[in-house]
């Protein structure tokens, strides 16, 4: 939203996302969250460009924090989360809710990890909500947003108000822990499990925190971004096929 709609010169009485309770000065929103720096075309490296562009820098960014009014639902969605939980502990409201991320037509509200139950209750409990059904959770790595390389994602739906919100926590590699789900969204056993599998992301409390497509001896996380490229050869009527990092090679 532009700053005709919310002047930094007024002020929001109301519970800010990472604020305090009461008058907060708009214009406070976080910026863009860099999660990478890329150079070259096509993420080659070294000498391998041969595109003419290895001069090129280009910053990835993902939308930083949305200025009132967010539009549709989404500006009752946000204030009744923020009201329940300052209703449940005095202070929780602003310590839970980071930030919220209006980009796409979509909402996305991001929760500080150890309030995120607390956040999923408030959503699925409260009459005004009633974000009764989930529909997964996913990971997300960005290896250069250092200090919150890990993401999970949750996306939740409103079957009574025919409504949709998604929440994003973040945890760094060095501590990959997030509270588990499961005792308020039982489905999310299996995704948990699965974001375990691929991503390392470890959900503190789930009943059989396991693998569930990988091996069990399988070492590392697949499909986190500094996993390393490759496979393991395939045998097929007596032929071998050789991984794919080992195909093709050039000088």
């Amino acid at each position: 939203m532009s700053d005709e709609t919310t002047p930094a010169a007024d002020a929001i009485d109301t519970v800010t996302p990472g604020g305090s309770v009461g008058a907060v000065p708009a214009g406070t929103l976080r910026g863009a969250d860099v999660v990478e720096v890329r150079t070259g075309l096509w993420g080659v490296h070294g000498t391998g460009d041969t595109t003419g562009f290895g001069g090129l820098v280009r910053e990835v960014a993902m939308p930083g924090s949305s200025a009132r009014p967010y539009g549709g639902y989404f500006d009752e969605v946000v204030d009744v989360l923020l009201e329940v939980l300052e209703e449940t502990e005095p202070g929780l409201a602003a310590r839970a809710v980071t930030g919220v991320v209006v980009d796409r037509d979509e909402l996305t509200i991001e929760v500080a990890r150890e309030h995120l139950v607390a956040v999923c209750r408030a959503l699925r409990d409260d009459q005004d909500l009633r974000f009764e059904l989930s529909l997964g959770v996913s990971g997300v790595h960005y290896p250069e947003a250092v200090g919150r390389e890990l993401r999970a994602v949750y996306h939740l739906t409103s079957v009574t108000h025919g409504r949709r919100v998604r929440l994003e926590v973040a945890a760094p590699d060095a501590d990959p822990y997030v509270p588990s789900t499961v005792g308020v969204y039982p489905a999310n056993d299996w995704h948990e499990r699965e974001t375990w599998d691929f991503f390392g992301i470890v959900f503190d409390g789930h009943p059989a925190l396991a693998r569930i497509e990988m091996p069990d001896d399988w070492p590392g996380h697949p499909q986190r971004k500094d996993y390393p490229l490759g496979g393991i050869p395939v045998e097929y009527k007596g032929a071998t096929i050789p991984s794919p990092d080992t195909r093709r090679s050039y000088s």
